[in-house]
């Protein structure tokens, strides 16, 4: 499995990386793509990649952190970027955690909605998928990406929407994050949805150390923890998880363009 959002970088992960990566391979999770938040975190998850190979990061400006960067932010983005991947296998390999927030107070709307344009740029510019955040913004954030298409897709993390949003997103080419929402059976709009989308369409994630799965509330989430998230979607569809595991993974490898 591909743990396709997981904030590796956070505690508890970061007291000890080998010890969580041992236990999340354990699990089947052989590989994580870690999105950044912002300019504070984009050099250390850099670091951290180099030093584990089934490590794989994306660099944006994560929409809730916006109060921290200054207005040259998007040009700091480019040259990281062009700094990044120009090293020889390089394991950057999305823009993100970028979208928009207007679930947070004092939020500005001007500045969320130019910022993802610049990150939408950028993604074309340097032929990147987009891991994309959104918080009661659902008709703005379509619009931008109608705008600034996408050439090489990208994923809805956290997606706890509708079939008819789950079906504009994939018109799109962004590909449907699942992750431990569908885990709880109060979630009845989000698990019928995910039942009724093609396995195609989505990738799985534990958005660890957040969005805890069922079962594990109060407690820190963890990449291992990706299981119960593939085994909900195949009691959902009424598959086996193994066929849910390999057709995830696939998409995730072919859509981050991260090597088996």
């Amino acid at each position: 499995m591909i743990d396709s959002h997981c904030h590796f970088d956070f505690p508890p992960f970061s007291d000890d990386p080998e010890r969580a990566l041992t236990l999340a391979k354990a699990a089947g999770v052989k590989q994580i793509v870690i999105p950044s938040v912002g300019q504070s975190n984009w050099h250390s998850i850099e670091q951290l990649c180099q030093h584990h190979h089934e490590l794989y990061y994306g660099l944006g400006i994560h929409p809730f952190f916006s109060a921290e960067h200054t207005d040259d932010v998007c040009t700091q983005l480019a040259n990281t970027l062009a700094t990044a991947l120009k090293q020889p296998n390089t394991k950057c390999v999305a823009i993100g955690e970028c979208g928009l927030d207007f679930a947070i107070a004092e939020f500005d709307r001007p500045q969320q909605l130019s910022w993802l344009t610049e990150q939408l740029k950028l993604a074309n510019t340097y032929h990147l998928p987009v891991i994309l955040h959104c918080r009661k913004a659902f008709p703005e954030l379509l619009r931008a990406i109608k705008t600034d298409m996408p050439s090489q897709g990208g994923v809805y993390h956290g997606f706890s929407g509708s079939y008819q949003q789950a079906s504009q997103l994939l018109d799109l080419g962004i590909k449907i994050g699942v992750g431990g929402t569908i885990t709880y059976e109060r979630a009845k709009k989000t698990r019928e949805t995910i039942r009724k989308l093609p396995l195609s369409a989505i990738v799985l994630e534990t958005d660890a150390p957040d969005m805890p799965v069922c079962g594990f509330q109060g407690e820190p989430n963890r990449p291992e923890r990706l299981t119960h998230i593939a085994q909900s979607v195949a009691l959902l569809k009424g598959i086996e998880i193994a066929d849910v595991i390999g057709a995830t993974t696939l998409t995730a490898h072919e859509l981050f363009k991260i090597p088996s």
